[in-house]
């Protein structure tokens, strides 16, 4: 999706539901704990993966929604924070049409931690950014519901990784008064996306 991004200029979205798995950051297959927090993932039955980006591990139920944004770039030296802020304007919209009101930040010790989540009653979602000379991803995933269990896995590989988590700092669209469907999620985020401009494919 980003290769023909950067090749068409023409932006595109994708908002999927994952296989049930914990996603790696690229840093943390380097590191000691690393197989001891792969074998808590199996143990729990989350098939252990690694994602081509940064960031710290993320699991994925079934019901937890991810989502890409694809769009070209003329400069990659610049509109990094206006991509992030531009796509946590538009989930916390998207959310807002379900009936949660998340904002932006994110509680302590959370899970995959980083500068751009959004927040209501624990972190929801988590949004990072890759960015290439011509085009850049705009990605990231919400927690719709199994927020025990997610907090469950994530709290035994962190632990093994030696990385501060705190299973409370996990929020769920559900929780927070919204569907537990993911595929209304699904819905919402989409046309949030796509609202966004002409050509999306």
């Amino acid at each position: 999706m980003l290769d023909r991004t950067g090749e068409t200029g023409e932006p595109a979205v994708r908002v999927w539901t994952p296989h049930r798995q914990v996603a790696f950051g690229r840093r943390e297959a380097a590191e000691s704990g690393y197989d001891r927090a792969v074998a808590a993932a199996r143990e729990r039955g989350f098939e252990p993966v690694e994602r081509r980006v940064g960031g710290r591990a993320v699991a994925y139920t079934g019901s937890t929604v991810a989502f890409a944004h694809a769009v070209p770039v003329e400069d990659p030296r610049t509109g990094l924070t206006d991509r992030y802020d531009a796509a946590s304007e538009r989930l916390r919209l998207a959310l807002s049409t379900l009936g949660v009101d998340a904002v932006p930040g994110e509680p302590s010790d959370a899970f995959c931690p980083g500068s751009h989540s959004l927040q209501c009653a624990g972190k929801i979602v988590g949004i990072a950014q890759r960015v290439r000379t011509d085009a850049a991803l705009v990605a990231g995933c919400i927690v719709v519901a199994d927020r025990d269990e997610i907090a469950s896995v994530l709290a035994a590989v962190y632990d093994a990784l030696g990385r501060p988590f705190d299973p409370e700092s996990v929020g769920s669209v559900a929780a927070a008064g919204g569907p537990s469907d993911p595929a209304r999620v699904v819905d919402a985020v989409e046309r949030a996306l796509i609202g966004t401009g002409n050509g999306h494919t």
